[in-house]
């Protein structure tokens, strides 16, 4: 932790999860493509609503989208972070920002300020513990310039975003202008590539994002060959070096490839039961920024992210209890 502010400067979609246990069957009949994160409009994710109303006693709700999970994690771990977000003057946004505070995490001062609906994640939950979501963002998709807080973010001494802000003009606008302030102020610069379809439907986006390079890249092994074009791990991760200083790449149960700029670590997977995927990669990266923000290697961290990702998976929701995050740490001899 060193003598700025904040640790981690995050900025992503505010979208209130809705957690619903669903059958294959269920998603075939009403359409949803599985394991996949689709974008939705509002009449759509009501339609939904109705077809999942047996189900819906036995819902979770909770504060989501990508950043905001991983910038929680990374708070509760003990990292001071900061969230660039946008809710509206709602229920479920002052439901998002207490939660938020709660967490420990700082976040803009006019993050609710305007009338709308305040996004929402529908996401569904297989007995194959695999996660298909359904996105309606609301008010979020109009996170922009307005909501960056610069002093914060100059403050700070990583900068993540989540790729799901390609999905948003002016998302994907403050994202590259945010980037662009991180490196202008020494500011280290972290990115997730979130989803598959992310990568096939917003390339260019993407790249736009990222700039030159980043320090840090996050992404999943079908994110990794999706962004080269390949079908090959090994050629993957030689892109990846082009894209990316340093980049982590998560294999589920196969653990995860690091590289730290010099050498390839692999990092073995934590044994576990799954029960529901949702939240693993956000896991992953809030925990591995904090090893990194507290000064541990980059094989240090990849080992603390996937012993975190591992207890994420083995519980449903995306996200762990305060307490649990100390009591992963304590593995540690650190």
């Amino acid at each position: 932790m060193g003598d700025k502010k904040y640790d981690i400067y995050g900025m992503g979609a505010a979208l209130v999860d809705t957690e619903i246990e669903v059958s294959d069957r269920f998603l075939q009949e009403a359409g949803v493509d599985k394991g996949v994160m689709t974008l939705v409009d509002e009449p759509r994710q009501h339609e939904l609503l109705k077809l999942l109303h047996a189900h819906l006693a036995e819902s979770r709700l909770a504060s989501g989208g990508s950043a905001a999970n991983s910038l929680i994690a990374s708070s509760y771990f003990g990292s001071r972070a900061f969230f660039s977000c946008k809710v509206a003057a709602d229920a479920n946004g002052s439901f998002y920002l207490s939660d938020l505070e709660q967490a420990g995490v700082s976040f803009n001062a006019n993050a609710d300020k305007d009338e709308g609906i305040t996004g929402k994640c529908l996401v569904m939950i297989t007995p194959d513990a695999e996660r298909s979501m359904n996105t309606f963002l609301g008010i979020s998709e109009q996170l922009s310039e307005h909501e960056l807080d610069l002093q914060a973010l100059q403050q700070s001494e990583y900068l993540y975003l989540e790729g799901y802000l390609v999905t948003s003009p002016t998302g994907r606008a403050a994202a590259i202008k945010a980037r662009e302030a991180a490196q202008l102020h020494g500011v280290k610069t972290s990115l997730s590539l979130s989803d598959p379809s992310l990568v096939e439907f917003f390339r260019d986006g993407l790249q736009e994002m990222l700039g030159e390079r980043v320090d840090l890249l996050f992404c999943n092994e079908a994110e990794a060959c999706q962004w080269a074009e390949t079908d090959t791990l090994e050629q993957a991760l030689d892109t990846l070096k082009s894209s990316a200083r340093c980049f982590a790449v998560t294999r589920g149960a196969k653990g995860a490839l690091v590289f730290d700029g010099a050498e390839l670590i692999e990092i073995a997977a934590t044994p576990v039961q799954a029960v529901d995927t949702n939240g693993a990669g956000d896991m992953f990266a809030g925990a591995f920024l904090y090893a990194l923000s507290a000064g541990r290697s980059y094989a240090e961290a990849g080992h603390l992210a996937s012993m975190a990702a591992a207890e994420v998976v083995s519980d449903f929701g995306p996200r762990l209890a305060a307490d649990k995050h100390q009591d992963i740490l304590a593995r540690f001899n650190w």
